[in-house]
């Protein structure tokens, strides 16, 4: 007994270790965020910018503006052909279901009182 206690209380200490850790790499990325916009403002000052090679996770503005590369006309298809795909497949269901509830109804009869109601 003494022996599986020691095991379930060091099992828990490593992970409020492990969750320590991950705590301080959280403020780690906060901080450096935060630093992000200051770093792009800096290089903005001294003339550095848009080559900031030395900013975290700078990302270099667009070449291009206004205008689509082949790169950027390649992805936008790609991103139409997922949206029909999911379109197309709202549609199925959107038709299966209307099948359905017609099949239940069959049958019935409607009244003009029911048909107003219905619009």
């Amino acid at each position: 007994k003494q022996a599986s206690a020691l095991q379930t209380n060091q099992g828990s200490q490593e992970g409020t270790v492990v969750t320590a850790e991950v705590f301080d790499i959280m403020r780690r990325v906060q901080v450096q965020n935060k630093l992000a916009g200051v770093c792009e403002d800096m290089c903005k000052e001294v003339g550095a910018y848009p080559k900031c090679t030395q900013c975290p996770k700078f990302v270099e503005p667009d070449s291009t503006p206004g205008v689509m590369t082949w790169d950027e006309l390649l992805e936008h298809m790609d991103n139409l052909v997922s949206w029909g795909q999911d379109q197309i497949k709202g549609w199925h269901k959107q038709a299966s279901a209307l099948q359905m509830n017609q099949g239940s109804h069959e049958g019935t009869v409607v009244t003009a009182e029911v048909f107003d109601v219905m619009r």
